[in-house]
């Protein structure tokens, strides 16, 4: 029973957890990704970056699983990665500090006065304000609910001594840590309970060292998984966490004498201030003995992973604004980087379609990442074809510039159909539809068709060939006769029952998105027959 309220206690720590850094998070809006986007190549800002992060959404798995991201997208280096981790070793130390706070007694205050600010706030920042002195209200709830459970524990030699062995075998406590932290998904959690426990003298201050080592550690599992799947990079990143995060625990395992004196030292006799300012000593010392090596570390991880790593690039590769004053060269570098978007979103549309057909999210999420890169391609092409257009053209050039804004615009377009048919194939996935062979078949037949529109009109645009040009425009009408013919087919099927109606609704929707992507294709050959 009373391993049941303890679990209980810990479900409202996370929750209240959860609840506080989702209201920071909804306050800042947007703003904390795009300042990590932005991380500067300074080592020491991205360790404060890092570290302000994380205080504010209030869980350092969440931004290394964001550094892994950005790093696989290209959008921050393996060093600039590093010094954000190690400041969200830091930033989550936070956590700590606030429940280290005796505010146990005030807790049904916090929680009611968090409730009235969600509740009758009109105005939406004080309403997410609310959230977040409700989710303090809660966690310090939840401790006091594990607090109360464990007294019993006090009765319990056997209990008493393995927790006391955490002294004696600091690699035990180290593990123990690293457990805990790996099941509950939290660092703060962890330290939760080494305070609720040393609250009621259950387990001392030496004891409790390291197993907050070992939490550091245990932490890293989230961002290994959310390595799975990453480019190289990423996986170093992810890497680069647990390797920081273990090296620390070597070290200060091996000045522990000297460490626990120094918490000593610094902080008030209470036991759940020495764990707090244990914890954020640990993680503030071990950045300050990384960071003078950032650069050499980031070469270690790069020997013990190999390789070399092909990224994407976001913006455009081959726009030139000096090139304005001779408007033939700049229409001819707008065109190149048009051919890239357009294979981009060709790439795009065959991982939406190979998804689909063996039900793999992975190939979905790069459908979902390559669209972002040619939403943003659009928005660069756009605007540098609106600039070039203030220079004057010739009239076949001024031809020209038209038809390229209107071949941007039908690639972008064919980028949306694809990421169309990646939100049907989840669906398809989350829902485990069914389809019959016969139904792959005809998919396969349609898209074989599409992708032969689709490349010959790139094609042609990129050798300006009209004989190209007309082959697409060609085929693409039997594409209009293929979707005719499928949706027939497929409503008979529905009709007499032999298909799954939600699976039906699924097939005629990617037959229609790529009967468009087909137009769209059409759309730029059409460009190439009458401006090139």
């Amino acid at each position: 029973m009373l391993f049941l309220v303890f679990l209980g206690g810990l479900a409202l720590f996370l929750f209240g957890m959860k609840i506080m850094g989702e209201g920071l998070q909804k306050v800042a809006g947007d703003k904390i990704r795009k300042i990590l986007e932005r991380v500067t190549r300074y080592p020491v800002v991205a360790v404060l970056l890092g570290a302000v992060t994380t205080a504010a959404i209030q869980s350092s798995s969440a931004t290394t699983v964001l550094v892994v991201g950005f790093v696989n997208a290209g959008l921050m280096t393996l060093k600039q990665a590093i010094g954000v981790i190690m400041g969200a070793n830091i930033g989550t130390t936070i956590t700590a500090q606030l429940i280290a706070f005796k505010l146990t007694d005030y807790v049904f205050l916090i929680i009611a006065i968090g409730f009235c600010i969600n509740f009758f706030s009109k105005r939406r920042v004080y309403h997410y304000v609310g959230q977040f002195i409700l989710g303090i209200g809660i966690l310090f709830l939840g401790l006091d609910v594990m607090s109360n459970a464990v007294v019993p524990l006090r009765g319990s030699p056997v209990f008493l001594d393995f927790i006391a062995s955490f002294s004696r075998y600091p690699l035990l406590g180290v593990l123990v840590g690293i457990i805990i932290t790996c099941v509950v998904q939290s660092s703060a959690a962890t330290i939760g309970m080494l305070i609720a426990l040393a609250s009621q003298d259950i387990i001392t201050f030496n004891a409790a060292i390291p197993v907050l080592f070992g939490d550091n550690i245990g932490t890293c599992i989230t961002a290994l998984l959310a390595s799975i799947g990453t480019n190289l990079n990423a996986r170093r990143a992810a890497v680069a966490h647990v390797m920081f995060n273990v090296t620390g625990t070597l070290i200060f395992l091996i000045l522990l004498p000297w460490f626990r004196e120094f918490v000593y030292f610094i902080s008030p006799s209470e036991p759940a201030r020495l764990i707090a300012n244990a914890h954020t000593s640990f993680n503030i010392l071990n950045t300050c003995l990384f960071l003078p090596f950032v650069g050499a570390f980031t070469k270690l991880i790069e020997k013990l992973l190999p390789g070399t790593v092909e990224i994407e690039e976001k913006g455009p590769i081959y726009l030139d604004e000096r090139m304005f004053d001779t408007p033939a060269v700049a229409l001819s570098l707008a065109t190149k980087e048009i051919i890239r978007m357009g294979n981009i979103a060709s790439r795009s549309l065959e991982s939406a379609m190979q998804g689909f057909y063996e039900k793999n999210e992975r190939f979905l999420e790069a459908t979902k990442e390559d669209e972002e890169i040619i939403d943003e391609l659009e928005r660069e092409i756009t605007f540098y074809l609106a600039k070039l257009s203030q220079k004057g053209f010739s009239q076949t050039l001024s031809g020209r510039h038209t038809g390229l804004l209107h071949a941007v615009k039908d690639i972008e377009r064919v980028g949306d159909h694809a990421e169309n048919i990646a939100e049907l194939a989840w669906v398809r996935i989350e829902e485990n539809l069914p389809y019959s062979e016969f139904a792959i078949k005809e998919l396969e037949e349609m898209y074989t068709l599409v992708s032969e529109v689709y490349k010959n009109a790139l094609g042609a645009l990129q050798e300006e060939s009209k004989v190209k040009a007309r082959l697409a425009v060609q085929v693409e009408l039997f594409i209009d006769q293929k979707e005719k013919e499928l949706r027939n087919s497929h409503l008979k099927r529905l009709n007499k029952g032999i298909c799954y109606p939600t699976s039906g609704v699924i097939f005629l929707d990617i037959i229609s998105n790529l009967e468009r992507i087909g137009d769209h294709a059409n759309n730029v050959a059409e460009v190439v027959l009458e401006h090139f």
